[in-house]
């Protein structure tokens, strides 16, 4: 069970605020080093002096706030909102608060910074990162100056100068997107089967998977077979809920992808997103992480230029689980300590002398967050809320959310062997990976 961070919100009854410039400042450019987890951007925004981690999401449009993390910052003008967007059907409540101080690096600054705090601490995406994240940030990050993702070395460059920016981007394929509603829309083509179909799509980096397309929204469509019943990510009102399954082809522009995973949220999910006219999905960042990207939001431009990653194939998560980090515990790790000393009696003998020291280490703890019924863990008899040990031998404390994801993404026909901890008693767990929606023609 793949989460995918559907953020594609919309802010109900808010207009983007006036103000609210990131000003490069004494620089001609930025340079901002980023973290990628599960094809999602993560930056360091400073906050009133308070340092942070923002998602870096095209598809949101106000700037959302929805954990300290015990850290105290001091918020001013705080006035009561409502948000609401995609899953369920209640609204929830949050703050809006403005005249903030955001830094991003030295050069890169808001003097005017509007955030939107979110109240509710199930929103808190932390424990599926498996890093701290504090908010999330969108078109205030875009809005002013050309800016250039490079996927591969994990930098994302802000320019000042746009004669620097428009030399860099001479060699990429140029497409226009229009803003609206402050989040960029592209097309593309979608050929489900046979018939290749033009489809206006948000450029979605808030977004782990390839693809979601809204089949209420599209004419005579009809679901590609196989396809899976599945959780598909979490909104402001709740989780998501549609299907999973391949289409044939993909293009974008010049650049063609072949079966690759597409999403599809049911009617339900989608009820309370103010959709803009003949949207038909999204483009997540699944896709986007095979190119360097430049946008260039003044000009409603969009550059692409491929990387090492645009030939990977699209993989599934087949063992059906979703995971996340349940905190930290202090560990003991065995170190062994060697020491080397010259023989008395034969000079030019080393002996090697060995010791064992113990240290703590804290470490982080790994749960399951939910199970696909039917999967080949269900069918193992995996539960939601076991505590993973080991996985095929290896101690899961010693591995990352992304680590054990990966896994599960391996080649079909693997066996995984988990120990986990159910209502304090290990048990031993196997099953083999399945994809459930392997490409028929």
């Amino acid at each position: 069970m793949k989460l995918v961070y559907c953020l594609s919100i919309l802010l109900l009854g808010i207009s983007v605020s006036a103000q609210n410039n990131f000003e490069i400042k004494n620089s001609k450019k930025v340079v901002i080093p980023f973290k990628l987890i599960n094809n999602l951007i993560f930056i360091p925004i400073t906050v009133n002096g308070v340092e942070l981690t923002f998602l870096l999401d095209t598809g949101v449009a106000e700037t959302t706030l929805f954990s300290l993390e015990n850290k105290e910052m001091k918020l001013t003008n705080l006035e009561k909102m409502n948000f609401s967007g995609l899953g369920g059907d209640v609204s929830i409540e949050g703050f809006k608060s403005d005249h903030n101080v955001g830094k991003i690096g030295e050069h890169f600054i808001n003097d005017s910074f509007s955030l939107f705090i979110i109240l509710d601490q199930e929103f808190n995406i932390s424990t599926h990162m498996g890093i701290p994240v504090n908010g999330i940030i969108g078109y205030h990050f875009f809005k002013d100056h050309p800016i250039i993702i490079d996927y591969a070395s994990k930098k994302i460059t802000v320019y000042h100068d746009a004669d620097i920016f428009t030399k860099k981007i001479k060699k990429f394929e140029e497409f226009s997107v229009t803003i609206e509603k402050y989040k960029p829309y592209v097309y593309a083509d979608i050929k489900m089967t046979d018939e290749k179909k033009s489809s206006k799509l948000l450029v979605d980096l808030g977004n782990s998977d390839p693809i979601w397309l809204f089949p209420t929204l599209i004419k005579n469509f009809v679901y590609n077979r196989p396809n899976i019943d599945d959780f598909l990510g979490r909104g402001f009102n709740g989780d998501v809920y549609g299907k999973r399954s391949r289409i044939h082809n993909f293009y974008l522009g010049k650049f063609k992808f072949e079966k690759p995973l597409t999403a599809m949220p049911d009617e339900f999910s989608i009820q309370h997103v103010n959709l803009v006219s003949e949207r038909k999905g999204s483009l997540g960042a699944e896709i986007m992480r095979r190119f360097t990207v430049a946008f260039d939001y003044p000009n409603q431009k969009m550059y692409l230029k491929k990387n090492g990653d645009y030939d990977d194939p699209f993989h599934f998560n087949m063992s059906g689980l979703d995971f996340k980090q349940d905190g930290m515990q202090w560990e003991k790790d065995v170190v062994n300590l060697e020491s080397k000393t010259k023989n008395q009696s034969t000079s030019n003998v080393e002996v090697i002398n060995n010791s064992l020291q113990y240290k703590f280490v804290l470490k982080p703890i790994f749960s399951v967050a939910g199970v696909r019924k039917n999967s080949p863990s269900d069918k193992a008899g995996l539960q939601k809320d076991d505590q993973l040990i080991t996985i095929n031998g290896r101690k899961t404390s010693d591995m990352t959310l992304e680590k054990i994801m990966e896994m599960m993404k391996s080649d079909e026909g693997k066996t995984i062997t988990m120990v986990i901890l159910r209502k304090n008693k290990e048990l031993t767990l196997s099953f083999t990976l399945e994809d459930p929606i392997p490409y028929q023609n």
